[in-house]
């Protein structure tokens, strides 16, 4: 039995077609990034080093530079992490120290006043006041419930 490996034009056009759809669907299906990342940094360094020229090496004071470049880049990404959570817990903590306090919200154009009877939710907490529940950034005012007085 002889194999033939010549792909007659109708064949062709077929696996070209099954190719090009392969395709789409795969760059239909990636996210489109509109930075690049500390492992997007560190594939370009890896690429640039695996195909740079034997006979002309990167330079020792452009590779650390770079190396420079990616610990920076990567000490600040872990940075913006922890300011996240500090920023959640922060309000967290803002939230609880409402609980039982008279204040006003603001509401569209209305401002609401009640008592926080209610806390949920940890990042981003809501107020419940009145039996609805309000995002804690629209609190206007806050209300001493021992002195009757505005703080």
């Amino acid at each position: 039995m002889e194999l033939s490996t010549i792909m007659t034009g109708a064949d062709r056009a077929k696996v070209e077609a099954q190719v090009d759809a392969i395709n789409k669907s795969l760059q239909d299906g990636r996210k489109i990034k509109q930075n690049l990342d500390k492992d997007d940094f560190l594939k370009l360094l890896i690429t640039q080093l695996t195909h740079q020229d034997p006979t002309q090496p990167l330079e020792d004071k452009e590779f650390i530079a770079q190396m420079a470049q990616f610990s920076s880049l990567e000490q600040i990404t872990n940075m913006n992490t922890e300011l996240a959570k500090m920023s959640g817990r922060l309000m967290s903590s803002q939230a609880v120290s409402l609980l039982g306090r008279t204040v006003s919200v603001k509401d569209g154009d209305n401002i609401i006043s009640g008592v926080v009877d209610e806390i949920r939710g940890n990042d981003f907490p809501q107020l419940r006041i009145n039996n609805r529940f309000y995002d804690i950034s629209a609190v206007e005012s806050i209300l001493s419930n021992a002195q009757g007085g505005e703080l």
